[in-house]
């Protein structure tokens, strides 16, 4: 005899990839997960690109206004800003006996690498994050057509579950924490020579401060991104520096569009989740502030060390002030 699913208030949580091509197989497939959801008294949220909204929306018709919309392309240009800003929404509308479900896009096209990488070490992520004991249904959607190779063949390896219009299946490959360890620990790309490269001791935070404002102002930063990202890598620094006892990296490049500076030691960090939670009571999280600062951040470590890579978008010459 087959053991009936528990009802929807007793589930626990559902991270589930659905693999579509075309508007039609979207829509017939998202559309009815979203009204069983409202038509049950849940909360939706929908976390996709504008355009895809405007998908949901035309079908839903006067029943749009009845879910939480999110505009994942500009939430989700960092990332890892997808789960905390998930986590605030989960606790205002989801709890043991009040489920909810929700629709979140991955990827689509023109991010560029690092934003993919950093996709797919969210969407492990994801698997750690909730609370397992949530009724929470969370369905990320795939564009088989277009969305990034690495990040499609990542899906199994994130998702327990992978669905199409014409199947449901369990995911052989999935990995759970496995695999977020190892995309936590992957090496970052290569990025050739730096600008400069600073070992950094407690006792020359200020010159390092020193010479992110120099960079920083010639590399055609706004005035008050100079003044956010000295914060940041100071925090950075002297929790590196307090963290492996003693030294930190501090490495600079110019790119033709972005900035880019790192912080590195050679300590290790075990918290996967580490910079994405808000930081609790006075307690000061300079990885926190620099995902809120910075258009794109890249955490990593492994046996070798701990790397905060920060991205920021530089201005059209002449135009910052």
């Amino acid at each position: 005899m087959t053991t009936p699913a528990p009802s929807r208030p007793r589930q626990s949580y559902r991270h589930e990839a659905f693999l579509w091509r075309g508007r039609a197989e979207y829509v017939s497939h998202l559309v009815p997960f979203v009204l069983e959801g409202l038509d049950a008294g849940e909360t939706v949220l929908i976390g996709v690109t504008p355009e895809h909204a405007r998908w949901i929306g035309d079908e839903l018709g006067s029943r749009a206004t009845e879910v939480q919309l999110v505009d994942l392309s500009q939430l989700a240009r960092n990332p890892a800003r997808v789960i905390p800003a998930l986590l605030e929404l989960l606790d205002a509308y989801c709890a043991p006996g009040l489920p909810a479900r929700g629709i979140g896009e991955p990827d689509w096209p023109g991010r560029g690498p690092e934003e993919v990488r950093e996709a797919q070490l969210t969407e492990a992520l994801l698997n750690l994050a909730v609370d397992p004991d949530l009724p929470f249904w969370l369905v990320c959607p795939y564009d088989v057509e277009h969305v990034d190779p690495a990040l499609l063949d990542d899906a199994g390896r994130s998702h327990p579950v992978l669905a199409t219009t014409t199947s449901y299946v369990g995911s052989g490959t999935y990995r759970g924490r496995d695999h977020a360890r190892a995309l936590f620990g992957a090496e970052l790309a290569d990025l050739g020579e730096p600008g400069f490269d600073l070992r950094v001791t407690s006792r020359a935070l200020d010159l390092a401060a020193e010479q992110v404002t120099l960079r920083a102002t010639a590399g055609d930063l706004y005035s008050d991104q100079v003044l956010l990202l000295n914060d940041v890598v100071r925090g950075l620094v002297a929790e590196s520096v307090r963290r492996a006892e003693g030294e930190a990296r501090l490495r600079w490049w110019d790119a033709p569009d972005e900035v880019v500076c790192e912080v590195s030691d050679r300590s290790v960090v075990d918290d996967l989740l580490i910079g994405r939670r808000p930081p609790v009571g006075p307690r000061h999280d300079p990885v926190w502030l620099a995902h809120q600062v910075c258009d794109l951040v890249e955490v990593r470590s492994n046996d070798l060390g701990t790397t905060v890579r920060l991205h920021l978008s530089a201005q059209p010459r002449g135009t910052a002030g």
